[in-house]
């Protein structure tokens, strides 16, 4: 796609209709993070303020550009390596696949450039024109890798193969952009983007952080807690010391009340 094309993208991601709009799980109304269920952090490490949900456009992945997802995931690190690939692939896979063959994997199955294309497999921010922000969100039987994994399904009964329910596996935050809420964003806007195509119930399999502990992209791609549970998810299972699943059951939610 030539440089061109790209502009046009961009420009057409900053203005369009079809734009995902993350809201608050108990007003229905625009959302900036809440303190009470674990706001966006202040700034980053060099004190670049939070970027609330307003100053944010944000887009299936098949209305953003390649180059602009390219831009977020960048070159070098995990996001980079990975192309959000680690659910998608068997074990037995993972290893026969260069970082070239999973980042084709990610540009076919999000149809990025393709505003008509009738699947995508995330959601793009946007800070303006700049690509800011990427969030993984499917019907969870498109992980392969995740449906064999132990810990999501410790100490629950849940039917692996039930197509109704969608999952929010990877997130990845532009370098430049960290730490400054976009991941909160991002979160509560698969909840409207699976709700939107039919969804049943939404999952996700967080890290549950501790105050002052450092962790590394590496762990947290997934998702922190607190994240969730300002998107309107809740707790139904903690795996592990630092593992919670989190979800959302549509079903069974209360009616939004009309602006």
């Amino acid at each position: 796609m030539d440089s061109e094309s790209n502009a046009m993208l961009r420009q057409r991601a900053s203005r369009r209709g079809s734009r995902v709009t993350a809201r608050n799980s108990t007003t229905g109304s625009p959302t900036t993070g809440s303190p009470t269920t674990g706001s966006p952090a202040t700034g980053s490490a060099t004190g670049r303020e939070p970027i609330t949900v307003a100053e944010l456009t944000i887009v299936s992945a098949n209305q953003a550009s390649w180059a602009d997802l390219q831009a977020i995931f960048g070159t070098t690190g995990s996001p980079g390596h990975c192309y959000c690939q680690a659910f998608k692939v068997r074990d037995r896979d993972w290893r026969s696949l260069t970082d070239e063959d999973r980042r084709d994997r990610l540009r076919q199955q999000t149809n990025c450039g393709n505003t008509r294309a009738a699947s995508t497999t995330g959601l793009v921010a946007y800070l303006g024109n700049e690509p800011v922000g990427w969030v993984a969100v499917e019907p969870r039987t498109a992980y392969p890798r995740l449906l064999r994994s132990r810990t999501p399904w410790q100490g629950r009964q849940e039917d692996q193969r039930d197509e109704s329910v969608w999952a929010v596996t990877c997130f990845v935050v532009r370098a430049g952009y960290r730490k400054r809420g976009i991941s909160y964003a991002l979160a509560a806007a698969t909840v409207d983007f699976a709700r939107k195509h039919g969804a049943g119930a939404l999952e996700a399999y967080a890290m549950d952080t501790e105050p002052g502990k450092e962790i590394t992209w590496g762990e947290l791609y997934v998702g922190a807690r607190q994240v969730f549970a300002a998107a309107g998810f809740t707790e139904v299972s903690h795996p592990s010391l630092r593992r919670a699943v989190m979800r959302i059951d549509f079903a069974t939610e209360l009616p939004q009340p009309h602006a």
